[in-house]
C-alpha cells in the first residue's frame, strides 16, 4: 500500500512540476532606475541595456535601412536569437533587398500563419559562428560553405569586387557585441 501512495505522490509532484515549467512564456517587467523606464516583453530581447555595446538587434533597430528586417524578425518571433551572447554572424538584408522579392511576398510572409516559414528564411541569414570579413575570405579560399542556423549551407566566394555569400555581395561589415553584421542587398531564401 505504501508503494502505491509513494508512486502516486511522485507522479503528482512530477505533474505539478511539468505544468509549472510548461505554463507558457513569462512576461518580463524590467525597470531601469537611471531613466525610470519600464519595459514589458518576453525573453532576453525585452531587456533594455543602454550601457553595454550594442548587439545585432539593437543595431538593426537603430538604422532605417533595416526597418523591414526588424519587422520580419519581430513577426517571426526570433528577436531573442539575435541578442544572445553569440558569437553570431548575421547577413542582414537592407529594405531594398526585400523590395526585390516578388510583389506581395513580404506581406504574405508577415502573416501569423506564415510565421514558421518566415523564421526559416531569417535563420538562413544567421551563422552561429564568428565570421569577420577576414575569416570569410579564408573560408572562401578553402572552398568551404557556411553552416546557417536554418540547417542549410551557403557558399562563400571571394571575387575581384568583394566577398559574396549565397551569391550576394557583402556591402559593409559592422562588429557588434555578439558578433558581426554583414550588410547585403538580397534576401537569402533557402532552396527547398
Amino acid at each position: 500500500m505504501k508503494k502505491i501512495n509513494l508512486t502516486t505522490t511522485l507522479l503528482a509532484v512530477l505533474a505539478i512540476f511539468t505544468i509549472a515549467c510548461n505554463g507558457g512564456e513569462k512576461k518580463q517587467v524590467i525597470e531601469n532606475s537611471e531613466t525610470d523606464e519600464v519595459s514589458v516583453g518576453y525573453g532576453q530581447s525585452a531587456v533594455k541595456d543602454t550601457v553595454s555595446a550594442a548587439n545585432v538587434l539593437q543595431v538593426a533597430k537603430s538604422l532605417d535601412d533595416f526597418k523591414t528586417l526588424v519587422t520580419a524578425v519581430e513577426a517571426a518571433g526570433v528577436e531573442d536569437a539575435l541578442v544572445n551572447a553569440g558569437p553570431l554572424t548575421v547577413f542582414a538584408p537592407v529594405n531594398a533587398a526585400f523590395d526585390k522579392l516578388p510583389a506581395g511576398t513580404v506581406e504574405n510572409l508577415l502573416k501569423p500563419e506564415n510565421k514558421s516559414q518566415l523564421a526559416m528564411i531569417l535563420k538562413n541569414h544567421v551563422a552561429p559562428a564568428n565570421y569577420p570579413d577576414t575569416q570569410l575570405s579564408k573560408e572562401a579560399k578553402k572552398g568551404r560553405k557556411l553552416y546557417m542556423a536554418s540547417g542549410k549551407y551557403l557558399v562563400v566566394e571571394e571575387k575581384e569586387d568583394g566577398i559574396y555569400v549565397g551569391g550576394t555581395k557583402i556591402l559593409k561589415t559592422v562588429q557588434v557585441s555578439n558578433g558581426w553584421i554583414h550588410v547585403i542587398d538580397n534576401v537569402l531564401v533557402p532552396t527547398e
